[in-house]
């Protein structure tokens, strides 16, 4: 029975950071949906003050490819809008708790039927490497900016 209680310990501490490593992770959402003629579709994600959610979303079958697209934050502000169009990102840091709404509207169209992919992330991704903005990198020159100018081409007649 003594070894009981070790055993416990160590699985609530196992759970505790899976849990932590969990809490570190982007989540985000990512559908293929049918948006028919004169239609909207909203989706609603809540997000806390401060953390960067993106938006990025495609017009993969109907009509001419576009719709309409906005993004409204929790006091009905809109953050982002955009019209007829076949793709487009968005990016933004949450300057308030709450709920965010994006819609995408075909309400233009009386005929068309459209398929939009979007996908919808929240929090920052981490880094490929951990230690990558304590690098330095290297920068490459334009030709023209080189201290010794290069020879003038020359094309065969």
């Amino acid at each position: 029975m003594g070894s009981a209680a070790p055993r416990s310990a160590s699985v609530l501490l196992l759970l505790l950071f899976l849990l932590l490593l969990r809490a570190e992770q982007p989540r985000g959402a990512e559908l293929t949906f049918e948006l028919p003629d004169n239609a909207k579709q909203c989706f609603h994600e809540e997000v806390e003050q401060g953390v960067k959610f993106s938006l990025d979303y495609q017009v993969i079958t109907g009509g001419h490819y576009d719709v309409d697209c906005y993004v409204e934050d929790p006091q009905g502000n809109t953050i982002y809008r955009e019209t007829k169009k076949q793709y487009d990102s968005f990016t933004y840091r949450a300057e308030v708790k709450g709920v965010y709404q994006f819609c995408f509207s075909n309400e233009f169209s009386t005929f068309s039927h459209k398929t939009v992919y979007f996908d919808f992330q929240v929090g920052d991704e981490p880094p490929i490497l951990p230690d990558m903005g304590n690098r330095v990198t290297a920068l490459t020159q334009c030709p023209n900016a080189s201290p010794t100018p290069l020879p003038p081409l020359r094309v065969p007649v």
